[in-house]
């Protein structure tokens, strides 16, 4: 009989406060970009351009950090069902993402403005195409593997690695779009610039508390008895031998 779904209280103590860093997170952003920016809109004005940070902050931010903690969560659910939800919360956060970059190139074409001038810009466009790569891999690695047992087994770090390493990409890259537009509406110690400064510490103590999760030994999914045979497997397959070798 499957045992329920156990987390303890330590464990508890940072989920929680995950998970309210990055609901908060968007919700800043949203009130950011509805109140102070004039809402939001599809028809390529500023209300267009609206749309990008809060989806970006949706996306590649809340559902993705959401996406590489689920296997720290659901300890004793089936693994493949764990998969399957990995993968649906980070296509969404794609979706989303696609969606925001969509709306500030339509922002800059309406208004005549260059595409990618910006660090900024930069930084977004190897981030998603990285996250798109990253997506693609896991679908074909994990979800419905085609590669071999071997090949899975070595990328496997590298997957959990670049997961990681996206989500960093993707903070910065949200500090780096709050700062320039902070400079470009030169706004000094007025309320909306206070709320931007506080969505951009919130995003780092977001990236910071998965970091935290993601690294501690205690908070990893135990496997189950099938999991270890297949790590077995693997690393008698990485190790030349055979799985029926003793």
């Amino acid at each position: 009989m499957k045992e329920p779904l156990q987390i303890g209280y330590s464990t508890l103590c940072y989920f929680i406060p995950f998970f309210v860093l990055g609901l908060a997170s968007v919700v800043l952003t949203g009130v950011w970009m509805g109140h102070f920016r004039g809402g939001f809109a599809w028809n390529g004005s500023k209300q267009e351009f609206n749309v990008h940070p809060l989806c970006m902050v949706l996306g590649l931010v809340f559902l993705h950090g959401d996406a590489i903690l689920v296997y720290r969560v659901f300890h004793n659910e089936p693994k493949k069902n764990v998969k399957l939800l990995h993968g649906i919360i980070h296509l969404l956060a794609l979706i989303m993402s696609i969606v925001g970059f969509v709306a500030v190139f339509d922002f800059h074409r309406a208004a005549k403005i260059p595409d990618m001038y910006s660090l900024h810009s930069w930084c977004g466009m190897t981030t998603l195409i990285l996250f798109c790569l990253q997506w693609v891999m896991g679908l074909m690695f994990f979800l419905f593997p085609v590669a071999s047992a071997w090949l899975r087994a070595s990328y496997l770090p590298v997957h959990v690695f670049c997961g990681l390493a996206l989500l960093v990409m993707s903070v910065g890259t949200s500090l780096l779009g709050i700062t320039e537009t902070l400079l470009f509406n030169i706004m000094y110690f007025t309320p909306e610039g206070v709320l931007a400064n506080v969505l951009g510490i919130l995003l780092v103590c977001f990236g910071l508390v998965l970091g935290h999760l993601m690294t501690r030994e205690e908070y990893r999914r135990p496997p189950n008895p099938e999991e270890e045979a297949l790590s077995v497997h693997f690393k008698t397959l990485t190790d030349g031998g055979s799985p029926t070798t003793p």
